[in-house]
């Protein structure tokens, strides 16, 4: 690209990060060197998830995390909107430090497979998951093509991140992003 530059003297504006149409994006030097040196690009990402998330709804969501009111479904619209953002892989090499997995292989199917488990759960199953037991746990493992295990697995961690978000909750007093800070208030 370097050369192409020397010899043509015109400027590069775009470049390629994938096969697809959608994956040209506009060329930016430094934040390349940086992708190539493992320090990753958050400024792209950052471009990426909010071409994705919408503002009003993010804001919403954070207030109903701090009121410890967070459900499925509401993980599961975020499911959407992360596999909106393109492959895992590619979001996750934007991160500092992540570029060197460029060997480890991200499975973006776990996002689909946990998709079709939420979706296989009724609607007052995600609103309330506590009241999920062992005969719905095997008819909502039946509808989604999965093991009793895994939705055990997806029950566990949503409610980790439950915990996670009641503690952030608690630490919110004195606690602001610029340009978050008002989810908090």
């Amino acid at each position: 690209a370097i050369s192409l530059r020397s010899v043509t003297g015109m400027p590069i504006r775009f470049i390629g990060t994938g096969e697809k149409i959608s994956d040209f994006d506009l060329f930016y030097p430094d934040r390349i060197s940086s992708r190539i040196l493992g320090m990753g690009d958050i400024l792209s990402l950052v471009e990426k998830a909010q071409e994705v998330f919408d503002e009003e709804e993010s804001q919403l969501l954070g207030k109903k995390m701090l009121r410890e009111e967070l459900n499925l479904e509401d993980f599961l619209g975020q499911l959407k909107q992360i596999k909106k953002m393109g492959p895992l892989q590619n979001a996750l090499e934007l991160m500092p430090g992540m570029g060197n997995l460029k060997g480890m292989n991200v499975d973006d199917r776990q996002l689909v497979r946990t998709e079709a488990i939420i979706l296989s759960m009724t609607p007052s199953e995600r609103r309330h998951p506590s009241i999920i037991n062992g005969s719905r746990k095997k008819r909502i493992s039946s509808g989604s093509g999965t093991t009793v295990q895994e939705i055990n697995q997806l029950l566990k961690r949503f409610m980790m991140m439950k915990k996670m978000m009641k503690k952030i909750g608690k630490m919110k007093k004195g606690f602001s992003i610029p340009g978050i800070s008002n989810v908090f208030g």
